[in-house]
């Protein structure tokens, strides 16, 4: 994964009608915090995490951005400022694929806040890191992150177990390459 050509990571920024994307900043550590330590937001994601646990997570998404020069955006809501999640592009070492994923805080469920930053985020990746097919892993009872990726156009690839440090989870891995995308965009 590489950045776009001549940018910055202080300088990537997605706009979306309601939102803005943009690399992780120190102050949005609290609302990453509130959401781990939310039993119903993270039960897809293997269960709240410690506040330690926690940080620890928000370091390695800032810290792919420099090494990678791409990770999860901070999702803000344009309006109130508000830190509402986070969506990015996701590849670390071993994973099935390059993923496009999202986790959003609960009071901004339902709202269609994770579809309207996925498709920016799959435009993005798409046209800044020249990818040629994204994945989404959704555990099988996630029925909401399930519409999201049927709203972006992806379908179900395939189900694979997980390996560390998820060994033994189970997921669906929904996807769709560029060509496909391009077409639904058009």
């Amino acid at each position: 994964m590489s950045k776009a050509p001549d940018m910055s990571i202080a300088d990537i920024r997605i706009e979306t009608e309601r939102l803005i994307l943009r690399p992780p900043q120190a102050g949005d550590f609290e609302g990453w915090a509130a959401f781990f330590a939310d039993p119903e937001a993270t039960r897809h994601m293997g269960g709240p995490r410690s506040e330690p646990l926690a940080w620890r997570h928000f370091l390695m998404m800032v810290g792919a951005w420099g090494i990678q020069g791409a990770s999860s955006f901070s999702l803000i809501d344009k309006r109130s400022g508000q830190w509402l999640g986070w969506c990015g592009p996701w590849h670390p070492a071993g994973w099935p694929g390059r993923e496009v994923g999202w986790s959003l805080a609960r009071e901004a469920w339902g709202r269609g806040y994770a579809t309207e930053a996925a498709a920016a985020v799959v435009d993005w990746v798409f046209r800044e890191l020249g990818w040629d097919e994204v994945i989404h892993l959704v555990t099988p009872g996630n029925h909401p992150s399930q519409a999201v990726a049927r709203r972006l156009g992806s379908g179900v690839l395939r189900r694979i177990e997980m390996s560390e440090p998820f060994s033994g989870e189970v997921v669906d891995v929904w996807g769709q390459n560029r060509d496909a995308w391009m077409r639904r965009r058009a």
